[in-house]
């Protein structure tokens, strides 16, 4: 492949920006589709499992009890998974507790950041529910509630 070749499969920077908003840079990707095609023989197994697992997910949806309750879990669940990446050591029990005013038996501090991943996530949501769209300020806006208390909030 040559550099121009190269350069049409990569893309572009185009400048922009949005009103009351500092100016920006985007990345333009190329049309669809690529040239020369994708190889992705070896990922339709993986692409084909996936699909299975969201119909599964789909048929079970309307069997839910309370949706809200399964999405209330769920986030607090893909809290802990994350804070888990990271060193800490926190159940879903403790932070239950800890949303609850009791005391976890583990220490604050991890307790702390999951629920602050729950809250900058759920803040998160909300800002893209409002119409602001996935850009800079909303990445900072959800880092400031995920730092916002306990570590590394100073």
């Amino acid at each position: 492949m040559n550099d121009a070749s190269a350069d049409a499969r990569r893309g572009t920077y185009v400048d922009g920006s949005l009103a009351g908003e500092r100016p920006y840079k985007a990345f333009v990707p190329p049309p669809l589709p690529p040239y020369p095609s994708l190889r992705l023989g070896g990922l339709f197994a993986a692409v084909d499992r996936a699909t299975q697992a969201l119909a599964f997910l789909d048929a079970l949806a309307p069997l839910l009890p309370d949706i809200d309750l399964f999405l209330f879990l769920y986030v607090r669940k893909e809290a802990l998974l994350s804070s888990q990446i990271e060193g800490t050591q926190s159940s879903l029990s403790d932070l239950l507790l800890f949303e609850s005013d009791e005391l976890p038996a583990v220490p604050l501090d991890d307790v702390q950041e999951v629920s602050n991943y729950v809250a900058a996530l759920k803040h998160g949501l909300e800002r893209i529910g409002e119409g602001l769209p996935v850009c800079l300020r909303l990445i900072k806006e959800v880092h400031e509630v995920l730092l916002s208390k306990g570590r590394g909030s100073d």
